[in-house]
C-alpha cells in the first residue's frame, strides 16, 4: 500500500476514543459548509491533525470565521454551527 507523505500526523485519537484521519477532513475545494464539515475542521485543529494556519489556508476561511466556529462548538456543541439555528445561539 502506498501512503502519501503528509506534514503532521496521519491520524489522531479523539477524546471519545474514535480515530480521526486526514481523510476525515473535508476536501480543500469545499464551498458548501454544513455543520458536520465545520465541526470536522474544528476537531482536526483542536486535536492537532492540522494546524490552524493550514486550515485557514486550505479552506480559504478567515481567522475570525474559524474562531466563531470554535466558540460555537465550545459553548453550544455542533448544533450551533447550523445556519438554520444561527440566531438561537448568537451572542447579543
Amino acid at each position: 500500500m502506498f501512503l502519501k507523505k503528509v506534514d503532521g500526523p496521519r491520524s489522531v485519537t479523539l477524546a471519545d476514543g474514535t480515530v480521526m484521519s486526514q481523510a476525515d477532513l473535508p476536501p480543500a475545494h469545499t464551498r458548501r459548509w454544513v455543520a458536520s464539515r465545520k465541526a470536522a475542521v474544528v476537531r482536526g485543529v483542536v486535536y492537532g491533525l492540522i494546524t490552524q494556519a493550514e486550515a485557514l489556508n486550505r479552506y480559504q476561511i478567515s481567522e475570525e470565521e474559524f474562531v466563531e466556529w470554535v466558540r460555537a462548538v465550545t459553548d453550544h456543541g455542533e448544533a450551533a454551527l447550523k445556519a438554520t439555528t444561527l440566531q438561537k445561539y448568537r451572542q447579543l
